[in-house]
């Protein structure tokens, strides 16, 4: 890809962009020149040429720079068209779905305005929401992206050989279920992973706040048998009748309610009497060694800005429960990583909710040479990991 080398005005005039946008491209750390002359003079390349088409998509589907800059970290030679145009057509793909959905939805709307002759302001409010729903793409993808990243690196240096999920569903498997509910289900990772284990007869509810995720989940579980319904819902505020379900899941979800009282309370009124939930969580320790590391490299970065576990975590679990559940039970998910790659680990690093990416956007070269030699010292990182669920039957009234 070395080609011909432009001038700042040659490489703004092939774009179609101002010489004042490639300067500012520059400033932010998204473009940098491939040539710099004894004079001063900058030059790019069309390796260059294409970075500043990837730019230019992302920024018209609704990035920031900054989040395309974070997106741009993870470019090397080998393989960076090819994940480029992989990124930008799945992006695209997702905005077209999301234009046809709301294609179908006008025609209904209007369809039934046309019959009736008055306006169904239920279905005019719901009309509302799905055609926002594309605000909801670029926060999407990042939360896709980090999901993904996390459970990347888990399965591939876990030693547990029984799995995550597989460990999960071992834990309800067993209890008197016929309909259950899972709060945040993603993009129904869950299921998919326990697909084999899932008994005919459960009448499942799958849940997250993010109807584009929801989108996802009934695509991955499309080819899966049974029955499943999907519903746009946050846990504070669950849209379902009293005493709907024997079993409620909320793997992950329950230390990012503002209300954590609210979201008990809704969990116990939707459960039947005697019924269950099952919520997963970490504790204080988890993971502890990617942020002593990280902050070896640079004191000032933060892997998070909440400690989630403090909300609800493995050590404070069962006293927030015993205020809503008769009988709390605990049970630890044994395992621990030995991360021998840079890469898997760099992008769950780049996954977290802290200040990560602004600091390490500047000296991100850096930062992979150092996980290198930390690797390489002793031929992998070992991680703890201290993850775990809590199974809480009968609610009380």
């Amino acid at each position: 890809m070395a080609g011909r080398r432009y001038s700042t005005g040659e490489f703004a005039k092939k774009a179609n962009v101002s010489i004042r946008t490639i300067h500012y491209y520059n400033e932010k750390g998204l473009i940098k020149p491939s040539f710099i002359s004894e004079a001063g003079y900058r030059y790019y390349s069309d390796r260059d040429f294409a970075r500043l088409q990837k730019i230019l998509t992302l920024k018209h589907l609704g990035f920031s720079l900054e989040e395309i800059r974070t997106i741009s970290l993870r470019e090397d030679d080998t393989d960076f068209l090819s994940h480029s145009f992989a990124l930008q057509l799945e992006l695209v793909r997702k905005r077209i779905e999301h234009l046809q959905f709301v294609e179908k939805s006008i025609r209904k709307t209007k369809e039934k305005f046309d019959a009736a002759g008055e306006v169904d302001w239920e279905e005019m409010t719901q009309l509302i929401q799905i055609v926002d729903m594309e605000r909801d793409l670029v926060e999407q993808y990042k939360n896709e992206k980090n999901i993904k990243s996390r459970i990347n690196l888990h399965e591939k240096y876990s030693h547990n050989p029984k799995g995550w999920f597989p460990w999960l569903f071992e834990q309800v498997e067993n209890e008197p279920v016929r309909t259950v509910l899972e709060l945040g289900c993603g993009d129904g990772a869950f299921w998919k992973s326990c697909r084999d284990r899932i008994p005919p007869y459960w009448d499942i509810t799958l849940s997250d706040v993010s109807r584009g995720m929801l989108e996802d989940a009934e695509k991955n579980l499309k080819k899966i048998p049974g029955k499943r319904k999907y519903l746009v819902a946050d846990c504070q505020s669950i849209p379902c009748k009293d005493n709907s379900f024997d079993l409620v899941l909320a793997h992950h979800v329950l230390f990012y309610p503002k209300d954590l009282q609210a979201a008990l309370s809704e969990i116990c009124r939707v459960l039947k009497p005697g019924g269950a939930l099952c919520c997963a969580t970490y504790g204080r320790n988890h993971m502890r060694e990617v942020e002593e590391f990280v902050r070896e490299f640079d004191e000032e970065i933060t892997l998070s800005r909440i400690r989630l576990y403090e909300n609800f975590g493995l050590e404070n679990g069962r006293e927030l429960l015993e205020e809503y559940f008769t009988e709390i039970s605990l049970y630890e998910y044994p395992d621990y990583l030995e991360v021998s790659e840079a890469e898997p680990l760099l992008d769950y690093i780049l996954s977290c909710h802290g200040n990560q990416r602004e600091r390490l956007a500047p000296k991100y070269d850096r930062f992979k040479a150092f996980l290198e030699k930390k690797i390489s010292s002793g031929g992998f990182i070992r991680i703890t990991k201290q993850a775990g669920a809590f199974l809480a039957r009968t609610p009380k009234r």
